[in-house]
């Protein structure tokens, strides 16, 4: 950014710009305009800050290299299709969230161009102020009614609606008590509380129960269990109905974060506890709208008093801009979508499943076949990231997983499917890693 260098007064006068005389004594061009120098290099001492700022910067990324964890953005043409045009190239999308393949669906897109059109591009402002349309009301009462809950209220991501609720309903003198695998948002919204936190291992309800026990023996004012329905990268499911039984006995408030079984799972997509039968004892439901719905934010269902706290309290509500009118059109139709054609998710699933056996069967260590989600632990970051690359080769496009994002030692391939991918599309990606699996067994 060029900046207009300030020239220093002795005493104290206001500065203007370098270059230029003071009023009555102004150079001026043969038009008679003042003509003002632009210094476009920063002064010494920003230069010195800047230097300072990316070595210290640098030194880190250095670090992440070498641990062979550095990531870099890829670039996608098009919509989330089953095939994708990166970099040029045509591939094969196997990493994507579109789960239900709604995402460029034309009932979607158009009830999004339609809304863009009758509300704007934009909330432009918090909801609290002027940024609540008709568009986000008609949602929230179509996810509380899918959900089987009082209310519900849209937030502009999964990120901003679990640091929301979790701030929001447990804070100092509490206690939250979460899966060692929960998603960072849970995680961040968990610190950010001040309630102290417990972790138990990992769909270990057993260990569950015995935090719950060591919080009421701590005095706990209120306790709140968090986790996910559907993890998001080891692809597995919560046992639902032993943590509700926890969480009753402990009196114990229960948070579900079903953001990748929203759509997927349960009557019409409503989610893991709405199959379960235990809408009821879940107290917080939450759930994404950018991932199988194809659309973009989040959403928080319960009790209307709930609800209302969170209008009141939720800071990530309160001070962001409303999520935008076409976002929220496109997740209302996504839902009709899914509520019309369970056919989608069943078949999704199905066919997840089978091709989950077929890469164990080829050798491939897949440790779950519960969901769309088929995670291939390969273990170390950099021959992860080399499978990936070679998957390339054949025009398949899979993501290497890597810590922060999930424990050293368990780098990952995130297979994704989506309903719209053909048999012939499953096969050749199937093809593909059986290629570098026997090609990995003779080396």
């Amino acid at each position: 950014m060029n900046r207009i260098a300030f020239q220093a007064h002795e005493d104290g006068a206001s500065a203007r710009p370098k270059g230029t005389a003071a009023a009555g004594n102004s150079t001026t061009s043969g038009e008679g305009s003042a003509v003002a120098a632009f210094d476009s290099s920063p002064p010494d001492n920003v230069a010195r800050k800047q230097a300072a700022l990316d070595e210290a910067l640098g030194a880190e990324l250095e670090e992440i290299a070498s641990a062979g964890l550095r990531r870099e953005l890829r670039t996608i043409g098009g919509a989330q299709l089953p095939v994708v045009n990166m970099d040029g190239r045509e591939l094969l999308l196997f990493c994507s969230n579109n789960y239900l393949g709604l995402a460029a669906h034309p009932a979607v897109v158009d009830a999004a161009a339609r809304a863009a059109r009758d509300f704007g591009a934009s909330a432009v402002s918090s909801r609290l102020v002027c940024g609540h349309m008709r568009v986000h009301q008609a949602l929230e009462e179509k996810i509380a009614a899918w959900k089987g809950t009082e209310a519900a209220l849209l937030f502009s991501t999964g990120f901003q609606a679990n640091l929301g609720v979790i701030g929001c309903v447990i804070g100092d003198g509490d206690a939250i008590v979460s899966d060692e695998l929960n998603h960072a948002s849970i995680i961040d919204g968990s610190r950010l509380s001040k309630a102290s936190v417990r972790v138990y291992r990992h769909n270990d309800t057993g260990h569950l129960r015995s935090l719950l026990a060591g919080c009421r023996d701590a005095g706990a004012r209120r306790i709140l269990v968090v986790t996910e329905s559907v993890f998001s990268m080891d692809g597995d499911i919560a046992p639902l109905r032993e943590i509700s039984k926890c969480c009753k006995e402990a009196g114990a408030w229960l948070m579900v974060d079903e953001a990748h079984a929203t759509g997927v799972f349960g009557p019409g997509g409503a989610g893991l506890a709405a199959q379960l039968e235990l809408c009821d004892a879940v107290d917080i439901h939450m759930g994404t709208l950018g991932k199988a719905l194809g659309s973009f934010g989040a959403y928080v269902a319960g009790s209307r008093v709930l609800i209302d706290t969170l209008i009141n309290r939720a800071r990530s509500f309160i001070f962001t801009t409303g999520l935008p009118p076409s976002a929220a059109a496109a997740a209302s139709a996504a839902i009709d979508i899914a509520v019309a054609e369970p056919e989608r998710a069943r078949g999704l699933l199905a066919r997840a499943h089978a091709l989950g056996l077929r890469l164990r069967k080829a050798g491939f260590e897949v440790p779950q076949l519960d969901s769309q989600i088929l995670p291939i632990v390969v273990g170390d970051a950099g021959e992860t990231v080399d499978l990936a690359t070679r998957l390339l080769e054949h025009g398949i496009y899979v993501a290497a997983i890597r810590p922060p994002t999930v424990p050293p030692g368990t780098s990952r391939l995130r297979l994704s499917l989506m309903a719209t991918h053909s048999e012939e599309q499953i096969r050749s990606a199937a093809e593909a890693l059986e290629c570098e699996g026997r090609a990995a067994q003779q080396g």
